[in-house]
């Protein structure tokens, strides 16, 4: 059989291609809010409603999609994630009450969770150390695509053949994506029978840790979730991502509305200015990735790279975190947002790839899929305080965004200690 150089590489495209189809699925709601709601007469509390649907149900997957894709393999667990998704963005299309909207959301919400844990493992197991940050800067680059072209795709679609027929026309980029999946992700590096021997092996050599002194790799050590949480640099994540996710999904779930409470859009005009902010978010990802990619060439270790890239994302952030609440006009705004969410993506690719920095690829997924319940739990939060402190101004919207970067920042300072692998090395 012929064999594909850079593999990897492919799998990591397909993988950021299933995140753009879950960011368009999930952003159709935000986009076409305004004129749902003007149809079927609901509100500001009505939505909060039904993202803490999809939110509830985003937390539970997470954990539960984790442990499933430890246990079933990337390839299993990926295809029944989307299957999951799609069929529930096309039921969006027979809602008609706050209700039904919240059903489906739940059910999209525990399909679309998979799609984290499953690029977590994915990348740890189709990528050596030092190249998983651009990996997974491919991959969140993937959400940032899926955010620009979201925007203006949907409010097209929107104005084209109204909302019901939106939602069915999306889910179907799920169904066609599953095939080309299918084909090329046949397996793991160790068994793919297209690989080449030498990607093969850069691939399976560059995954192991570099022994210490006096140490051997114990390379089964593969703790369950209750040994798990006994480790405060599994705690360092998962506090990491319960305070930092909250100021992403404040763009994604209530952008669309800011807009058009601040500036009086309508569909049109949020999809004329909604995708901006993530042109910068696309750039983040790559740029976070690489960075740490090149630092970790020149010979600094991954504890020193992945802290700096984190703390240099953070400190960007807060600047146009506190200038966006006094912007004067849309574009100001969307231009400022666009730096926030350019820092926020140099950071959290590099927070993403924590759990095989820490642990060995039998418990990324779990762990991956732990924190990424905590992240949702921040937002759930999040969600249901934007409707109370917004009512006269969103100059509280973004101080809130402000407050939580420190905060993730102390997490990693106070519990994260050395990024290496954890109680995978024993004394000879």
């Amino acid at each position: 059989m012929k064999k594909v150089k850079g593999l990897r590489w492919l799998v990591v495209c397909l993988v950021a291609m299933a995140t753009v189809i879950n960011y368009i699925d999930r952003n159709a709601l935000a986009v076409m809010w305004p004129g749902i709601a003007e149809d079927l007469g609901m509100g500001k509390e009505d939505y909060a409603l039904i993202l803490s649907f999809f939110m509830v149900a985003y937390a539970v997957g997470q954990t539960a999609f984790g442990k499933i894709f430890d246990q079933v393999g990337t390839r299993v667990g990926f295809l029944l994630s989307i299957l999951i998704w799609s069929a529930s963005i096309a039921l969006h299309a027979v809602a008609k009450s706050v209700t039904s909207f919240g059903v489906f959301r739940f059910t999209l919400g525990f399909g679309e969770a998979g799609n984290w844990p499953g690029a977590t493992k994915a990348n740890a197991e189709w990528f050596p150390v030092k190249e998983r940050a651009l990996a997974q800067g491919i991959f969140n680059s993937g959400a940032s695509l899926g955010a620009v072209i979201s925007a203006p795709i949907i409010a097209w679609l929107y104005v084209s053949i109204g909302w019901q027929a939106t939602f069915v026309v999306v889910a179907g980029l799920g169904l066609i994506w599953i095939i080309p999946w299918l084909i090329v992700y046949k397996s793991s590096p160790d068994t793919h029978p297209w690989i080449t021997e030498e990607e093969r092996a850069y691939i399976l050599k560059g995954q192991k840790p570099e022994p210490e002194a006096n140490a051997k790799v114990a390379e089964d050590y593969a703790p369950s979730l209750g040994q798990l949480l006994k480790h405060k640099q599994a705690w360092a994540v998962i506090l990491m991502r319960f305070f930092i996710d909250p100021v992403w999904w404040l763009f994604v779930s209530w952008l669309p509305i800011y807009l058009a409470d601040e500036f009086g859009f309508d569909v049109k005009q949020i999809g004329l200015f909604a995708w901006v902010p993530y042109v910068g978010a696309a750039f983040g990802s790559i740029f976070g990735g690489w960075l740490v990619g090149y630092w970790l060439r020149k010979g600094w270790t991954v504890n020193k790279a992945r802290k700096s890239i984190i703390y240099m994302g953070a400190l960007i952030m807060l600047p146009p975190l506190v200038m966006t609440a006094y912007a004067a006009t849309p574009l100001m705004a969307v231009l400022l947002i666009a730096v926030i969410l350019f820092g926020f993506q140099v950071a959290i690719g590099n927070i993403q790839t924590l759990p095989s920095d820490y642990f060995s690829g039998k418990t990324v997924g779990s762990l991956a899929g732990v924190s990424g319940s905590a992240a949702v739990v921040g937002v759930l939060v999040t969600t249901w305080i934007v409707p109370v402190i917004t009512v006269n101004s969103y100059v509280p919207f973004f101080a809130l965004g402000a407050a939580l970067v420190p905060m993730a920042l102390l997490s990693l300072g106070l519990l994260g200690g050395k990024i290496s692998p954890i109680q995978n090395k024993i004394s000879q």
